[in-house]
């Protein structure tokens, strides 16, 4: 089961992080990869790494905010292997703040970054998808999409991956009927570049002892799983799927 040898695998924000991780992870399982980001040096490091396992990898320059950049990384793909079996739209960043003090640019910046870029990342390669009437699209949402949380203000984070997930459901809805899937994947507390100074801290490590099931951080490659699961064929009835890879933290 599982195997997506011959399958063309496009991942955002893939320079570092889960995306890293999950490229690595598609590629153990025989995927051609093309890795995504803004840091080229970066990308091609990760793209070394990747075809050490045995398959394709491309790294591609893209903003995923920018609307000609990202219409730019479709048709380089599309040139290159002529088809996107499998999008995982990963990228994202996003700033701090409460409802009462956070900035017109700071929210602006994370919606832009963590919804909007996922709508045209989305756009541009679910039409060529449609061409071959095959595709698997996950998007990377998070926990904090599904629930609020009292460790840290987060506002605009929180809405853009609440607007990830309904997005999700109704992609999965509208190409239905093109054999394309849509689901999320909703991850918990991982280690990345983004993360980590927060995670390290002792005041959110007791606050996750506290929340999380599992008591623990998420380890690299435990969402690795999920995404090669949905990217599958054998995954082919499950769209719309909202999947949490979280220890737990919202089951309680």
């Amino acid at each position: 089961m599982f195997q997506l040898k011959g399958r063309v695998c496009v991942i955002s924000g893939a320079s570092s992080g889960l995306g890293a991780q999950m490229a690595k992870g598609f590629a153990e399982h025989g995927a051609d990869v093309v890795i995504m980001a803004r840091r080229m040096e970066k990308l091609e490091k990760v793209a070394e790494e990747v075809r050490a396992l045995g398959v394709k990898c491309i790294p591609v320059r893209c903003d995923v905010t920018d609307t000609e950049s990202v219409n730019a990384a479709a048709e380089t793909v599309i040139k290159e292997f002529g088809k996107v079996d499998i999008l995982v739209n990963c990228a994202g960043s996003a700033k701090n703040a409460g409802v009462t003090n956070m900035t017109d640019e700071e929210w602006n910046f994370t919606i832009d970054t963590d919804l909007t870029s996922v709508f045209k990342v989305t756009r541009a390669f679910s039409k060529y998808m449609i061409e071959k009437k095959y595709g698997r699209i996950i998007n990377i949402a998070s926990m904090y999409g599904m629930v609020g949380n009292t460790a840290l203000d987060t506002v605009a984070y929180h809405s853009s991956k609440g607007g990830v997930i309904n997005f999700t459901r109704a992609v999965a809805a509208e190409l239905a009927k093109y054999n394309i899937t849509c689901n999320s994947i909703c991850p918990g507390y991982f280690a990345t570049e983004l993360t980590i100074d927060t995670l390290k801290t002792e005041a959110f490590t007791n606050y996750m002892k506290a929340t999380v099931p599992m008591g623990r951080y998420g380890k690299e490659g435990e969402l690795n799983a999920a995404a090669v699961f949905l990217g599958s064929d054998e995954a082919s009835y499950v769209t719309g799927a909202i999947l949490p890879v979280d220890g737990g933290y919202t089951a309680v």
